[in-house]
């Protein structure tokens, strides 16, 4: 009979028998390693779907640990001793029948320019999502009994690899192209790549003018900008798209998305940072040069706008800020934090814990995540778990983690300094004064106003749903709440609150009344003289 043991003291007392265990190996006929990197496995009730595709925030339960120089055949070990989400221990797993599958997700050593050696997930043009990530390792789902009173072992091989992403062949309408980025491969010691999707004006190949351009920020993703489909299976909202942008009295302009995935996360936030890299001087001085290169594209400020939403609507309110020489308005869409008093529940400057809120006696869960009629959905300890267990090291290609990278400093390992204990929630003070001077955009727009404001003066739109699911509705009533104070100039911007809507509102228009709205801005901006070859009018 096997004796329980109790586990960490994070699985708050739970326990384990003593062979309770998952074996994860792989053959040699699928790699021939040795690898390194972080081995999962993911239980499922039903197997409707792969056990790997079922992870997520709210997901299936899962359990890993990092891997160093595995063999062929070499068994990689996950056990009761290791955090898992949303059940923190094999321990908490009820007997039962459950499908099982193991994964090894691989790093590769990245030799940096600033003389660190990282490991890391080397993306694959797949956006830093692991379970879908050419190259990745799976074992064949498999329906095993559980109990862990009794104890278990339970091998799986991962014989399974995925295949290369598969990119859409380009349209008369649609664009794609990828270019390795000097500056970024320089920086991370292997190469590294940028890339662009271009949606194209109608009539455009038979034409000789140039047109503005319209950035539209966000997640990585090889998809038509704006959702554009002319196919049979498009949204209405994409086909009710196509169809106005292929009328013949729809503004012609060009919009671009841009790939720029990187070792942490599928999306660089497009600035230079000592832990992510330079993309900010990559984005402007490769890849948009590359862009106006390929396309006729209207190469003066005034023509060159941006948009997006949550990450993306970060960045299209940052870039706006941090090149105002270069770009001539902005639509931020349910931004990211713009004011670190509130990161998704986390109080930056005053919180001690990232967990936990002490108010007077009583101590309170941070709430991460809600539904729009203000239920939890998922608090601040839960959510840091479940990148915990996706990765170390920031490396779960996940949105704390990213902001981390992105936002602090660098830290004596190599990795970043992080804002918080993982695990404990205790919060580093120094960290948290490195985001507020160098990311914090209503900060910095506060500290630079002088030189800033001119530039900005109706250049900003931002729009948030009022219960936005991860409370950036806060951080931009304190922008606007900022921005009404503002002297020379005075600027308030254009600020729109959607009552009761949640994560990511834009506001009342679609894709095609914004892009008219925006076309109308931009005939306001020609320089005098300028003739809009691309303008036509709507109906």
């Amino acid at each position: 009979m096997v004796k329980p043991v109790c586990a960490l003291a994070v699985l708050a007392g739970a326990c384990f028998a003593a062979d309770t265990r998952f074996e994860i190996s792989y053959p040699a006929a699928v790699n021939r390693g040795p690898l390194t990197g972080r081995v999962f496995v993911m239980l499922s009730r039903t197997n409707q779907r792969e056990p790997r595709t079922q992870v997520g925030r709210v997901g299936v339960p899962f359990f890993g640990r990092d891997f160093e120089n595995l063999a062929p055949g070499q068994a990689a070990v996950v056990d009761g001793s290791d955090l898992g989400t949303p059940v923190e221990s094999l321990a908490e797993i009820p007997p039962g029948e459950y499908w099982v599958q193991g994964f090894l997700n691989l790093y590769s050593e990245f030799r940096r320019a600033d003389g660190h050696v990282v490991w890391m997930h080397d993306d694959h043009w797949e956006g830093q999502r692991w379970n879908r990530s050419p190259g990745n390792l799976y074992s064949t789902p498999r329906m095993v009994t559980l109990d862990a009173s009794k104890g278990y072992t339970i091998p799986l091989m991962c014989d399974q690899v995925i295949p290369p992403v598969d990119v859409p062949a380009d349209t008369e309408w649609v664009k794609r192209f990828k270019i390795q980025s000097q500056i970024l491969t320089k920086f991370w010691g292997r190469p590294i790549y940028l890339g662009a999707t271009v949606l194209l004006p109608r009539d455009y190949a038979r034409s000789t003018m140039s047109y503005p351009v319209l950035y539209e920020q966000g997640h990585f993703g090889l998809g038509a900008p704006l959702g554009f489909s002319t196919g049979g299976a498009a949204s209405a909202s994409g086909q009710a798209l196509a169809s106005a942008w292929m009328s013949d009295n729809f503004p012609r302009m060009i919009v671009v998305t841009l790939q720029h995935p990187n070792p942490y996360f599928d999306d660089s936030y497009a600035v230079n940072s000592v832990n992510v890299g330079p993309y900010g001087d990559a984005i402007h001085q490769e890849l948009i040069p590359e862009i106006e290169k390929r396309f006729r594209v209207i190469r003066q400020p005034w023509a060159r706008i941006l948009s997006g939403g949550s990450t993306g609507g970060w960045e299209a309110l940052a870039l706006e800020v941090f090149y105002p020489d270069f770009y001539g308005g902005t639509w931020s869409y349910c931004p990211d934090s713009v004011d670190f008093s509130d990161v998704e529940g986390i109080d930056v400057y005053q919180d001690k814990n990232a967990f936990y809120k002490q108010i007077d006696w009583r101590r309170e869960p941070t709430i991460n995540s809600r539904e729009v009629n203000g239920q939890v959905r998922q608090t601040s300890e839960q959510r840091n778990h479940f990148e915990l267990v996706n990765g170390t090291h920031g490396r779960s290609g996940e949105q704390l983690d990213i902001w981390s990278a992105v936002f602090g400093p660098l830290g004596k390992d190599g990795y970043f300094e992080p804002l918080f204990d993982k695990r404990t929630g205790e919060m580093h003070p120094e960290v948290a004064q490195y985001w507020k001077e160098h990311y914090d955009l209503r900060y910095y727009l506060e500290k630079n106003w002088y030189s800033l404001g001119p530039k900005l003066v109706d250049r900003i739109h931002v729009f948030v749903g009022d219960a936005d699911n991860f409370f950036l509705n806060n951080g931009v009533h304190k922008l606007q709440e900022w921005m009404k104070t503002t002297k020379d100039p005075h600027y308030e911007g254009y600020f729109v609150y959607g009552a009761m809507r949640g994560h990511c509102y834009s506001g009342p228009e679609n894709s095609a009344d914004r892009l008219r709205e925006m076309a109308q801005y931009l005939l306001s901006k020609m320089p005098a003289g300028t003739v809009a070859e691309w303008w036509k009018p709507g109906p």
